[in-house]
């Protein structure tokens, strides 16, 4: 954000606390035993367990109400400022520039966060809401479908001017994989309500929808890493330091497109009656597989950039891209845990993961806070 313009990446602050406040539900959903279903609070059985069980369990849960919190106060605080900043002559500016204007998808996926966060930490701290999902099913969809074409309309009107302006794809950086990232979130949310939802007709409809969008989204990834590598490898070295945190993006693009499948899986099931197990593990197993592999590769990249850089005291809006993809790698641990073996390994990966996003966000809250405030 320089000189401290609005930006609409500020977003992935709010969408960075939202992933945090899912991780430990993602835990707990996958590797607690609990009642078929979501996992509640009334699951844990509070006031029976061992003492050290007791504080563990309020650890996580603290984690959800502290993130909870902070995604929604930073999310109001940041439409507020993003319905002013519309009207201005940057915004105008970013919608027309191919290279810049995948920034503009920010604010749909930490939005479309908060339907995640009210249906899975939200809803587990209240009883009335956890016993009464179904009731919530058609005003979710409502709501999704809503974020569906407001979404869908803004990804073809960015292709549109890049096909139409054409622009130095020499130039382009990961950020530019914020198109996936925006549909696979859409898509995950939209899978979630075909496989919760009772009612065929919402579930149809949700899951319909979620098809059309998550083909898009991977068609996109598919294109746009293609061409994002043949850019990184014809380019000599690495780009300037601003566009360095985008590279590990990859990661929560995988995530959400894998758990999209894993939940279009739970919908055939539920309403055809298909057995997919060998599915669902092919499907997570694989997607994490990557995930390992490509975050070696990411934090080898991103070495030079964090001794040089990030624990400098300066502060760049994109550094908030390095949150997300340590929330997507913990998020898929937990489902890999659950479809694959249960071992300590992974389950310590997911602890890890939470610890090492909780601290990131804090250290670049301040940073933040301290850039603001000069």
């Amino acid at each position: 954000m320089s000189n401290k313009k609005f930006s609409p990446l500020i977003f992935l602050a709010s969408l960075g606390a939202g992933g945090i406040a899912i991780m430990p539900f993602a835990l707990l959903q996958y590797a607690f035993p609990h009642e078929k279903g979501l996992v509640k609070i009334a699951d844990i059985a509070h006031g029976t367990l061992p003492l050290a069980n007791e504080i563990y369990y309020m650890s996580l849960e603290a984690v959800m109400v502290i993130f909870t919190i902070i995604h929604l106060i930073l999310t109001v605080i940041f439409l507020t400022k993003l319905v002013k900043w519309l009207k201005t002559k940057d915004f105008k500016e970013m919608l027309h520039s191919p290279l810049k204007n995948a920034g503009l998808l920010a604010p749909f996926i930490s939005i479309i966060m908060t339907m995640n966060v009210f249906i899975g930490p939200v809803r587990f701290f209240i009883p009335e809401f956890a016993s009464n999902l179904q009731t919530f099913m058609l005003p979710a969809l409502i709501f999704w479908l809503i974020l569906w074409a407001a979404l869908i309309y803004t990804e073809i009107k960015l292709l549109t001017i890049s096909f139409t302006k054409g622009f130095d794809s020499e130039k382009i950086s990961f950020g530019w994989l914020l198109h996936p990232f925006a549909l696979g979130m859409l898509t995950v949310v939209g899978t979630g309500i075909a496989a919760l939802s009772k009612t065929p007709d919402i579930a149809h409809t949700a899951a319909f929808f979620s098809m059309i969008s998550g083909s898009m989204g991977l068609f996109l990834l598919l294109v746009k890493m293609i061409v994002i590598f043949k850019s990184h490898f014809a380019a000599h070295g690495l780009p300037e330091k601003q566009f360095m945190p985008s590279f590990l993006i990859v990661i929560p693009n995988i995530t959400l497109f894998a758990i999209s499948a894993f939940r279009i899986g739970h919908y055939l099931e539920n309403n055809f009656g298909y057995h997919l197990d060998s599915y669902f593990f092919f499907v997570i197993v694989s997607a994490f597989a990557f995930e390992v592999w490509y975050m070696l590769f990411g934090i080898a990249l991103l070495g030079e950039y964090f001794k040089k850089h990030f624990f400098k005291k300066e502060f760049y809006v994109t550094q908030w891209g390095l949150v997300c993809p340590v929330v997507a790698f913990g998020v898929l641990a937990s489902f890999v845990y659950s479809t694959f073996i249960q071992t300590p390994v992974l389950y310590y990966t997911v602890i890890g993961s939470i610890v090492i996003a909780s601290i990131l966000f804090f250290n670049l809250l301040i940073k933040q806070l301290k850039f603001d405030c000069s």
